[in-house]
């Protein structure tokens, strides 16, 4: 997958990373630690910018995470960054 280009493959990307950090139950506890989000918040709100901007940030936090989704997800850590950056409001420019 390329570099998200639209707020629309932000959000697609964003969904994906946040699966991605739910499927090990220890990296999300860590989430919910980190960013105060309650597991009612991600099953009502995992759809909305700040909640993904925030999964995106936990993983750009924490470079092992970061990178172990990005090879996962098969896309270049650059590529979340970029993500989190659109969903905060910011422009993605390639």
């Amino acid at each position: 997958m390329r570099a998200p280009d639209t707020n629309a493959d932000a959000t697609e990307l964003a969904l994906r990373a946040l699966v991605w950090t739910l499927a090990e139950p220890d990296r999300a506890q860590r989430l919910l630690d980190t960013t105060g989000l309650t597991p009612d918040d991600l099953r009502t709100r995992a759809g909305e910018p700040a909640v993904l901007a925030a999964v995106l940030a936990f993983l750009e936090n924490y470079e092992p995470d970061l990178i172990a989704c990005a090879e996962e997800l098969e896309v270049r850590p650059e590529a979340i960054v970029a993500a989190h950056v659109a969903l905060d409001g910011g422009r993605f420019d390639a």
